[in-house]
């Protein structure tokens, strides 16, 4: 739960700048109050009559009594708001719950209450709190929703106080916010045989460290939380530290998710763009991924890759649920604000999967590769053809702009769809046509049914 307390005034919830800030509060009736009374005064002074005065005066000095005393309300109002979830996929609802304590001695007047809130989220909610008693609590609630991924800040949250007359209107604004995450849409994909698993698929196969007899067993230093039943008193006597067996460790297939982010591959925008088709086509297939024990990575054309780090940025399924649910997260916000790249080409991809087999010993050779790729000309096809050196199984789905803005093939420099995905096969891809409309889920069991470097069953391509 996020709260603040009003800017410039510690918890009171005096409006910053002094009485000329309250002046600036009148409203349209209290303005025209205002002058009228200075034109009444005016006009009886010209015309001598005195009772007039007394009209005029009445009128201008309403407004600025109301100014007086609400600057000097001394109401103690704490505000919170309640964001419940702060990650929701595209098209879901999040309940955002505010709620107003008054700690000061006195009740406050009728209060409205506002919250500040993009415009792709939905208008802007405001309540008229009543009479709230000293001590009392108000609590209100609003639901926000968004087709469209991104980042969004909620708040600050905004208190109106108005005088009995509607002549002044103060805001108060509280220095809290929240940020409400929109990832893509993802879907539920089948559990298929790619090529590229291990053994172990899901669960993982063991490879023993310690081999038999007390004598050859691997130690390492004790750890908090290890079972004392492990101690391998041999070792702690030699080494002068507690020592413990290193047990089996499971052995984890890794999987490289590729997203093109080229903006000369992508035309149009919109929650169904092609750029947006494979955004979600990328978080499908994390979330997938990551509940079928993979360790994970997502590596973008820039090069850059979620989660970073040591190990080439693998990681979510070699150590635990948490940190799982860590890289899912972690992966999930940057496909929430990943946008397009102004980059030409594929080569920082190219070196980033090379890279990461080098460093790991070989170990981005034995992986998975599911790439989701734009527009590719001769170059950037023979470069994606390369990458498949580098995983024991390559997956790409690739969207053709012709075929989504739905014209006709025209001449272009590009080759036609069928010679690239023709390129990629002999390379060794399983390589599909994404066509709009078309379900991820049903493209992806085609992958795992298409055998190694066809990429087609059901003719989508």
């Amino acid at each position: 739960m996020s709260a603040g307390a009003p800017s410039g005034a510690g918890g009171e919830g005096r409006p910053a700048g002094g009485l000329r800030s309250s002046l600036s509060g009148l409203t349209t009736r209290g303005r025209s109050f205002v002058a009228a009374g200075i034109a009444a005064a005016v006009c009886a002074y010209v015309l001598g009559q005195e009772e007039l005065l007394r009209v005029g005066l009445l009128l201008a000095a309403l407004p600025l009594i109301c100014v007086l005393a609400l600057h000097r309300t001394r109401h103690r109002v704490t505000g919170s708001r309640r964001l419940t979830p702060t990650r929701v996929s595209a098209g879901g609802e999040a309940r955002v719950q505010l709620r107003m304590d008054n700690t000061s001695r006195v009740p406050t007047g009728l209060l409205m209450l506002q919250d500040r809130v993009p415009y792709v989220l939905g208008p802007r909610p405001r309540f008229v709190l009543d009479r709230v008693e000293p001590g009392g609590r108000r609590e209100v609630s609003y639901r926000v929703r968004s087709d469209l991924r991104g980042r969004y800040p909620l708040g600050p949250l905004q208190l109106r106080l108005s005088d009995p007359f509607g002549l002044v209107e103060l805001t108060r604004s509280f220095s809290a916010y929240d940020t409400l995450t929109v990832i893509p849409r993802t879907e539920a994909l089948p559990a298929v045989r790619l090529t590229g698993d291990s053994s172990g698929y899901g669960d993982g196969s063991r490879r023993s460290l310690a081999l038999s007899g007390d004598d050859d067993v691997i130690p390492r230093g004790y750890r908090r939380g290890d079972d004392l039943r492990r101690v391998h008193w041999r070792s702690t006597a030699r080494y002068g530290e507690l020592m413990v067996r290193r047990e089996e460790q499971p052995q984890r297939s890794r999987a490289t998710v590729l997203l093109d982010t080229r903006q000369l591959a992508f035309e149009g925008a919109g929650p169904d763009s092609a750029f947006e088709w494979a955004v979600s086509g990328a978080a499908s297939t994390l979330t997938h991924l990551l509940e079928q024990g993979f360790s994970v990575r997502l590596l973008t054309d820039t090069g850059d890759s979620v989660p970073g780090g040591e190990g080439g940025g693998f990681n979510g399924g070699s150590s635990g649920g948490q940190e799982s649910a860590v890289a899912a997260g972690l992966m999930m916000d940057t496909l929430a604000v990943v946008g397009h790249s102004d980059g030409a080409g594929l080569s920082r991809a190219h070196d980033a999967i090379r890279g990461a087999g080098g460093a790991l010993g070989g170990a981005g050779s034995d992986g998975l590769l599911v790439g989701f790729f734009g527009d590719l000309d001769d170059v950037q096809t023979e470069l994606v053809a390369k990458m498949r050196q580098r995983a024991a199984g390559a997956v790409a789905f690739v969207l053709d702009s012709e075929t989504w803005a739905g014209r006709p093939a025209r001449e272009t420099a590009l080759p036609p769809l069928q010679e690239r995905l023709r390129r990629l096969r002999d390379a060794g891809w399983t390589a599909l046509a994404a066509p709009p409309g078309v379900a991820f889920g049903e493209l992806w069991r085609q992958a795992g049914n298409a055998p190694l470097g066809t990429g087609t069953s059901g003719g989508w391509a």
